[in-house]
């Protein structure tokens, strides 16, 4: 689905969400019996980019809802891709806040929500392993620290950089 949805409008972002799966197969024993539903989250997180979804603009939002209105997702997937990287922050620089708690409340998981911060926030557009810290200043750098997405990353970055130390914490305490 995600790669119909993005593959040949977006190939990058398509790579993109490759990179981030592929990184949520990485934390299958840290989530346990979630791995399945990180896995999905992750690789369809950014399906609300894909033009003939766009609906507000917001894709997060706009992913969610299809994934909930076309495909009637689980509630739990649905709720981690409208949710995925603090996307409640960006939702209220929009102007979109109310709608998105309303149709899709967090997640009261954790474990599970700092999972799938922790793989998009170290995955490049290209779909390449990289630090949370080269992330949020590309991202910044790409949107520009005054526009929306910029201000948003700015807002967003302690939470960002703490769940992610969270998900290495947890990773680096794993038995090996």
């Amino acid at each position: 689905m995600a790669e119909a949805e993005l593959g040949g409008p977006l190939p990058r972002r398509w790579l993109h969400s490759l990179g981030v799966s592929q990184r949520a197969t990485e934390l299958a024993e840290l989530v346990g019996g979630d791995a399945a539903l990180l896995v999905s989250a992750a690789v369809l997180h950014d399906v609300g980019y894909a033009p003939r979804l766009t609906v507000t603009g917001f894709h997060p939002l706009d992913g969610a809802r299809f994934l909930r209105d076309t495909h009637a997702a689980d509630q739990r997937l649905t709720r981690l891709v409208a949710n995925h990287s603090f996307a409640l922050l960006e939702a209220e620089e929009r102007g979109l806040r109310a709608m998105l708690e309303a149709e899709f409340p967090l997640l009261d998981d954790q474990r599970l929500v700092d999972a799938l911060v922790y793989c998009d926030m170290t995955t490049t557009p290209d779909g390449q392993a990289t630090s949370a810290d080269a992330r949020l200043a590309e991202i910044t750098g790409r949107y520009g620290a005054d526009s929306l997405v910029g201000r948003f990353i700015r807002r967003a970055s302690p939470d960002i950089l703490a769940a992610v130390g969270r998900v290495e914490a947890a990773l680096a305490a794993q038995p090996r």
